[in-house]
């Protein structure tokens, strides 16, 4: 029986906590915060409640298998997951909108012509299916498997190129998949909204960001009622019920390293821990003072430097009344300048009029009777979030304050009467997630392509007995990513370097 600390406990530190101690390790787990989770957190006011993370899951199936291989249960038995249909609405600038189903490719191409005209569907359809030849060939390796020393099998993009004509030339991009193949700026709207709601800006993104609205439409999309905070809930008591153990409001402050090997950490407070296993689901800003790790900077952990910052702002609405029949469950309202939205993002700044997802859970546990809790996201330059000062991101206060107008005025083409029905709001911007994380950025999902230029850091670090897991490592952040790296360090730690990736 080894003893393993973990460092954080964000959602793939817990997967891997709760693994470790199934196969028979003393585990324990130290959380800077005075909570679980990571970033799957709850904001709660006058018996209104909403999600300050992810708000939907894809592809339920890593955390059945986290639940089943910790305890034989079910996923559905500990938590209660429905099945969000329709998938989305896209409300487009031109003031046509689309209702997609979930998890139904010949239903997305009806929509899709209905409501776009014909032959949308199937150019739609055809893109589908050449993202799919991307997630055929990149799954396993990227997903599935530890992050090999040679990663050059990576650097090159998996989407295919068209057969024939002029288009024979691989799309380099997102936004040119959009332009060359979709041939419609409102279809490009939808592809590129996917990898905006990850952080990635379609102008840059390779083409293999293709595979994120193929996951989605193909395993479809998943709310646990109670808010995505009750699966953190979830997956904290499977943690308890393993014996893991939890330190809450105890900060790691550094790794101990003798003879080339990691033998336990350092608290703030000045007490150590030994281990004979550190796994790191946190930035430790000592790894990178004392330059152990070769990553320069915690604001660049674990992703290189040429990988986009960007963080999210949330904006919660406690609004009078009860959703309308039929209302979606989310709505996504595209920005009326992409080009702008993606310029201003390369650049640091905010644009005018950013493109916002708008969440609506008909859900009783988080409001009270005859209200609506509603959330608006939308994906902004994650800034430094090194300040001292108590000014709010990304400035003085009235600048974070006139986003959410802007933001809020957008969600009106998704919520009827919403000024009317206000009652209050609170807005959120990666200054609450450093307090809540310990950085302004919210991790996205690995990506092939790009040169290997958004490649998470690998599972195994350079440090013997040192390991990452969580969104800020291989193989990337979202729910579903970070719960494979959990199964990926506990794999890796339990069978060492035969381990060849999860099952």
């Amino acid at each position: 029986m080894a003893r393993i600390v973990v460092i954080g406990a964000g959602m793939g530190a817990m997967a891997a906590a709760a693994r470790l101690a199934v196969a028979g390790h003393r585990v324990t787990v130290y959380e800077r915060a005075d909570t679980y989770g990571g970033a799957v957190r709850r904001f709660e006011r006058d018996g209104f409640a909403f999600d300050t993370g992810p708000g939907l899951l894809h592809l339920p199936a890593v955390w059945r298998d986290f639940f089943v291989k910790t305890g034989k249960e079910p996923l559905e038995k500990c938590v209660e997951l429905v099945q969000v249909d329709p998938a989305s609405r896209h409300v487009f600038p031109d003031g046509t909108a689309v209702t997609l189903p979930n998890a139904s490719r010949a239903g997305v191409v009806s929509a899709l012509d209905e409501a776009l005209g014909a032959g949308a569907g199937e150019r739609w359809g055809d893109f589908l299916g050449r993202a799919r030849d991307a997630w055929d060939r990149s799954r396993r390796p990227l997903l599935e498997e530890p992050l090999p020393a040679d990663t050059s099998l990576f650097a090159r993009d998996p989407y295919p190129a068209l057969k024939g004509g002029l288009l024979r030339r691989p799309a380099r991009t997102l936004a040119e998949v959009g332009r060359r193949e979709l041939r419609d700026p409102r279809l490009a709207a939808l592809l590129e909204s996917h990898a905006l709601a990850y952080g990635f800006d379609p102008a840059t993104a390779p083409a293999s960001a293709a595979v994120l609205p193929y996951m989605e439409q193909t395993f479809g999309s998943w709310y646990v009622r109670g808010g995505m905070r009750a699966l953190a809930d979830a997956v904290h008591e499977r943690c308890l019920a393993r014996k893991v153990e939890f330190v809450l409001g105890a900060e790691v402050t550094d790794v101990r390293i003798e003879d080339g090997r990691a033998v336990g950490v350092v608290l703030a407070d000045g007490r150590t821990a030994e281990a004979d296993h550190v796994v790191a689901g946190a930035p430790v800003p000592a790894l990178y003072r004392d330059q152990v790790l070769p990553w320069g900077s915690q604001d660049e952990w674990p992703h290189h430097q040429s990988a986009l910052r960007t963080g999210r702002v949330t904006v919660c609405l406690a609004l009078r009344g009860a959703r309308e029949e039929g209302a979606a469950h989310r709505t996504v309202v595209h920005a009326p300048d992409r080009a702008g939205e993606s310029a201003a993002l390369a650049a640091g700044r905010l644009c005018e009029r950013p493109t916002v997802v708008v969440l609506r859970p008909d859900d009783e546990r988080l409001r009270p009777a005859g209200h609506e809790a509603v959330t608006v996201t939308a994906t902004v330059p994650a800034g430094a979030g090194d300040r001292t000062s108590d000014d709010p991101w990304p400035g003085e206060a009235t600048d974070a304050q006139a986003f959410a107008d802007r933001m809020t005025a957008a969600a009106e083409a998704a919520v009827p009467g919403l000024r009317e029905r206000l009652l209050w709001r609170q807005v959120r911007t990666p200054d609450d997630t450093v307090r809540e994380t310990g950085s302004p950025r919210v991790p996205g999902p690995a990506l092939a392509g790009a040169g290997g230029a958004l490649l998470p850091a690998a599972n195994v670090s350079p440090v013997p007995g040192v390991y990452f897991a969580g969104g800020w490592s291989h193989p990337g952040g979202g729910l579903a990513h970070s719960g494979m790296s959990g199964a990926l360090v506990a794999g890796l730690i339990v069978e060492g370097a035969d381990f060849r990736g999860s099952q």
